[in-house]
């Protein structure tokens, strides 16, 4: 048991953004700057969308014709699967269930897969077609995005994994379950940007 005292907080914040101030935050702090981290990522490059598509209307009204709608919808509907799942995983450990929810952690995982299946073979049928990232503007911007979200999903996906090893070695209960509520912000936040980046893509002309 670790009987180290609780360290001092270092001042850097505002003092309202302490948990005794604002009380309790979802996962743990960290997990929230690497949230922050990434939407700043994913907010500049739709910015970078809505400039090229200004600058380039033409590209990106043929490009949405171009690419696969249907796994743009399988992939929308495998990632809120997804979503549903690790709430339900969450629902059941604060039940103590630890049963039910490791078998949650598992179905999330498997949607996580099965986006990564779908994306790959919607990269190889694009480049079946001959669409690559110098084809046009619209598949500059396309590639970009898709290809860095399909990353996110990938090792979050692996942190999946993770939590389920930890949650079978006993690591997270009713009481203490703050690494996989964590997880779950992620997995949230991932789930939020292909819902922005869907219609971005895959409808608006």
């Amino acid at each position: 048991m670790n009987s180290e005292p609780p360290k001092a907080p270092l001042g850097i914040f505002p003092s309202s953004w302490s948990e005794q101030r604002a009380g309790r935050i979802p996962g743990h702090i960290p997990i929230w700057v690497g949230i922050l981290s990434e939407l700043t990522e994913f907010g500049i490059f739709f910015v970078a969308y809505f400039i090229a598509k200004y600058n380039y209307p033409e590209a990106f009204s043929q490009g949405p014709q171009s690419v696969s709608t249907l796994a743009g919808v399988t992939n929308t509907l495998i990632l809120l699967s997804s979503s549903y799942f690790i709430a339900k995983a969450m629902i059941n450990i604060r039940l103590d269930n630890r049963a039910k929810c490791e078998v949650y952690l598992w179905l999330t995982l498997a949607c996580g897969c099965l986006y990564l299946l779908v994306k790959t073979g919607e990269f190889y049928w694009n480049h079946q077609q001959g669409f690559r990232t110098s084809s046009s503007q619209f598949f500059t911007v396309y590639y970009y995005m898709t290809f860095n979200h399909f990353l996110h999903v990938g090792w979050a996906a692996c942190a999946v994994l993770w939590v389920i090893f930890r949650l079978r070695r006993g690591a997270y209960s009713a009481k203490q379950h703050s690494g996989l509520e964590a997880l779950a912000m992620y997995w949230h936040m991932i789930d939020l940007m292909w819902i922005l980046i869907f219609p971005l893509l895959y409808v608006l002309r």
